[in-house]
């Protein structure tokens, strides 16, 4: 009885460790790749837990989302012989479990470069780009320059490597912070921005001038251009005040005249007509009425025994004797 109860947990033991060593789990966002003597198995597996020979099989779980790789302490020579250090460059890439142009598979990627594909396409490659690009550019080309360039000239580079050994392997964006200099170098490079800075405030504080000038000068303009307008109106004004004034003149001027037209021309149809009629009027038989009305208005009484002989005046060349009947003794 003894015996079957050591054989039965010797028996749950070696299932155990059997489970033990043969259960594993991938994660999300990763492929299973196997190897069994060494040799890579033809086979992956998806996320989730999965079985394999224990002692036998062993497993590597491979990223197949963004991951980003850390370059660390990358030495560098200037063109002109500086050594300086890139502390941290930053590669952001994505393996494509499969690409439909070429068919390229985790399985192809980790037989040509091994699960640590990224030192071999990544971290080398990294050292040789860098080391390439500061080879041929001196150091205020690498550290002032040029410096915001190398994030993109090293993306492009990697990539096009990349695109011929391993066209499953996408790099996003590479991040390279500022590389540490030589301490004499540095505190060089300290004052010279700091002189720098000094020069620009200057820049900055006499352009400030100069705009407070032009803004003064500009408001003088802006205020003499104002003052000359409201003057230009002004005199318009004025000019418009006579031209009305005068138009106002000439037409009571032209009124007053057609005034005094009117009245010659009534006037002169007056007298017109006046002579018209006198001349209808002024017949002989009505100048002998009115001489002898004007006699007869005209009558003197002569007293005593001599008698004036008088003559009125009748027409032209005639006279006319005192009739003897006015006479008296």
């Amino acid at each position: 009885m003894a015996d079957q109860s050591s054989i039965l947990a010797l028996i749950i033991l070696a299932v155990g460790v059997t489970v033990h060593f043969s259960l594993h789990k991938v994660e999300e966002g990763h492929v299973g790749v196997y190897y069994r003597g060494g040799a890579l198995l033809p086979v992956t597996s998806q996320p989730g837990f999965h079985m394999m020979i224990p002692l036998l099989t062993s497993y590597k779980s491979i990223q197949t989302t963004l991951q980003t790789d850390e370059v660390k302490n990358v030495p560098c020579g200037t063109s002109g012989g500086v050594m300086i250090y890139f502390e941290r460059i930053e590669v952001v890439n994505k393996l494509e479990p499969v690409s439909d142009t070429l068919s390229i598979t985790v399985l192809d990627m980790v037989r040509n470069f091994t699960a640590e594909y990224d030192k071999t396409l990544i971290f080398n490659k990294v050292h040789h780009e860098l080391n390439q690009f500061c080879s041929a550019h001196t150091l205020h080309e690498v550290y002032i320059d040029l410096f915001d360039q190398i994030d993109e000239n090293l993306r492009t580079a990697l990539q096009r490597d990349l695109d011929e050994m391993a066209p499953g392997l996408r790099v996003q964006a590479v991040r390279v912070t500022k590389p540490k200099i030589p301490e004499a170098i540095r505190k060089n490079y300290e004052l010279m921005e700091a002189e720098k800075s000094k020069l620009l405030i200057a820049a900055q504080h006499q352009k400030v001038v100069e705009k407070e000038a032009e803004t003064a000068r500009r408001k003088a303009v802006i205020e003499a251009e104002k003052e000359a307008q409201v003057a230009k109106i002004q005199y318009e004004q004025k000019i418009m005040e006579k031209e009305s004034l005068q138009k106002i003149e000439l037409i009571e001027d032209s009124i007053h005249k057609a005034k005094q037209q009117t009245k010659a021309e009534a006037d002169y149809y007056h007298l017109k007509k006046q002579a018209e009629a006198n001349k209808l009027l002024l017949t002989k038989e009505y100048l002998e009425l009115k001489k002898y009305e004007a006699l007869a208005l005209n009558n003197k009484i002569y007293f005593g025994s001599d008698i004036p002989n008088m003559f009125l005046q009748a027409n032209v060349g005639d006279s006319v004797p005192i009739p003897k009947s006015v006479q008296v003794e």
